[in-house]
């Protein structure tokens, strides 16, 4: 066992408490990773209001970036001291694993969001002894050391990146960015409307930019996050009008190529449908409404492609470094997303974030 500082949530809609637990021995395919830094995500936020599982008590966190501190005995590819960035779970057998869509593992949920390994065990236990809920998309980052399988583990090399940088890659920003390069993979030229300014969707903005789209519309509430879209790409901001999509469909003669609703509320969902143009398809990223469902025009869907996006659609091992190579050449400034906090303001992490006054709040150990 290690012990290490975690932020445990023991109640619904309660704030986060630092404690130290300990952590068990990696299994024959675990890594055991010190975490450096771990992003907060909005997901994090769903499980402690009770719309997410896992129960409490819970250690949740997702999105790390650390050193391998120990690989079980039938791990490979991976050492001690390799520089990482952890991603979910996926099982790696099912159909869609092996056409290579990991994250629609048929077995996602279970593996992501269930709080325990498969076979219904924990690495996690208080100072009392107590179980403690885990593996929250197969890591609980907030933590300073973790137990992950090795499938989650995606190596980063030397690259000339701080590493405190890096989590956000395993979530937030290969969501955003993975819904356009790998799933609407638009032409040169096309046009693009992004509902949301955070983290999802300001990754892809980024990303539509790399792709060469021309037109690039944006709507968020937030003045200051609409003006960073304009900085990182966007070509049109809206202050998320009720008529946005009667708006861009009359600027753009008809409607958009595509659509991202990085927001994920039905008003958002509906609004990237009515934004596109026939042919056109709208992608769902965000998770805001969970659990809630949307009404839709089936004349629409007999001329639009509507669906939903879970982590980009993407393979994380091939995505991420190919995120960081694009960041490396300054095509993908990801890193002006980020302010940093150390681990033990959390719930000031939690509540500028739910402000709006940090897009991506990333805590450092």
């Amino acid at each position: 066992m290690i012990v290490a500082r975690a932020a445990v949530l023991r109640g619904r809609g309660t704030a986060f408490e630092i404690e130290g637990i300990a952590v068990g021995e990696p299994r024959p395919h675990e890594v055991l990773v010190r975490v450096v830094a771990v992003g907060v995500c909005h997901t994090d936020l769903l499980v402690r209001d009770g719309v997410l599982p896992p129960p409490v008590p819970v250690v949740l966190g997702h999105e790390g970036s650390g050193v391998v501190a120990a690989v079980g005995d039938a791990v490979t590819g991976l050492a001690v001291g390799d520089r990482v960035v952890l991603s979910p779970s996926s099982c790696g057998r099912c159909a869609n694993c092996r056409g290579g869509h990991p994250m629609n593992c048929a077995t996602w949920g279970p593996l992501n969001l269930r709080g325990r390994r498969p076979d219904g065990s924990t690495a996690y236990r208080d100072a009392a002894g107590q179980e403690l809920n885990g593996h929250f998309f197969g890591q609980s980052s907030f933590a300073e050391h973790v137990v992950v399988h090795e499938r989650n583990v995606v190596p980063v090399g030397d690259r000339d990146v701080p590493l405190d940088l890096l989590g956000p890659l395993g979530c937030g920003v290969q969501t955003g960015a993975g819904a356009v390069l790998e799933v609407l993979r638009p032409s040169a030229g096309s046009s693009l409307l992004v509902l949301g300014a955070g983290a999802v969707g300001l990754s892809a903005v980024m990303a539509a930019r790399v792709a060469g789209c021309t037109t690039v519309v944006v709507s968020d509430p937030n003045e200051e996050r609409l003006a960073l879209a304009e900085h990182l790409g966007a070509t049109h901001v809206h202050p998320a009008p009720d008529d946005l999509a009667t708006r861009v469909v009359a600027a753009t003669g008809g409607g958009v190529d595509a659509a991202v609703d990085a927001v994920g509320l039905p008003a958002t969902t509906r609004t990237a449908l009515d934004a596109v143009r026939a042919g056109g398809t709208a992608v769902v990223a965000g998770s805001a409404g969970a659990g809630r469902e949307v009404a839709v025009n089936m004349t629409q869907l007999m001329t639009r492609t509507l669906r939903g996006v879970i982590e980009g659609d993407c393979v994380p091992a091939l995505l991420i470094p190919r995120l960081l190579d694009l960041h490396l050449a300054g095509r993908f400034p990801f890193d002006e997303l980020v302010r940093r906090y150390a681990f033990d303001e959390i719930n000031k992490a939690v509540e500028d974030s739910e402000a709006g006054r940090t897009v991506k709040p990333v805590l450092v150990f």
